[in-house]
C-alpha cells in the first residue's frame, strides 16, 4: 500500500474523527490531515488536536493487521503528540483502511 493509496482510501471513505483534527505525519513521504469538523481529508500540514508520527511501512503493517498499534507505540515506532484520547479512537480509522 502506497501513500497515495492510503490517501485515496481515506478520502473515498471520508475517514475522520468527529469534531477532531488528526494529522498522520509520515516524515518525508508526506502528511494526511483528517478534519473531523469539516469532514474532509487532505494533505495539508495544519495544526491538529493529535499528530501521529509513524513511518509509512509501519503504518501499512498496522493497517494490514501485521503490527499491533499498542506494540508499535511501546516500541517507539508510533509517536502521538497532543490528545491521546483522539489517538485511542483511531482503531476505527484503521478498520476502514482494511475494509
Amino acid at each position: 500500500m502506497t501513500y497515495d493509496e492510503i490517501l485515496n482510501r481515506f478520502q473515498s471513505a471520508s475517514v475522520t474523527v468527529p469534531g477532531k483534527k488528526v494529522k498522520f505525519d509520515f516524515g518525508d513521504v508526506g502528511k494526511i490531515f483528517l478534519d473531523g469538523g469539516a469532514g474532509s481529508v487532505s494533505t495539508e500540514d495544519a495544526a491538529a488536536d493529535t499528530t501521529i508520527k509513524v513511518k509509512l511501512e509501519d503504518f501499512v503493517a498496522m493497517a494490514q493487521g501485521a503490527l499491533d498499534p499498542t506494540a508499535a507505540f511501546m516500541q517507539g515506532k508510533l509517536r502521538v503528540e497532543g490528545d491521546m484520547g483522539v489517538a485511542m479512537q483511531l482503531q476505527g480509522v484503521m478498520a476502514k483502511l482494511r475494509g
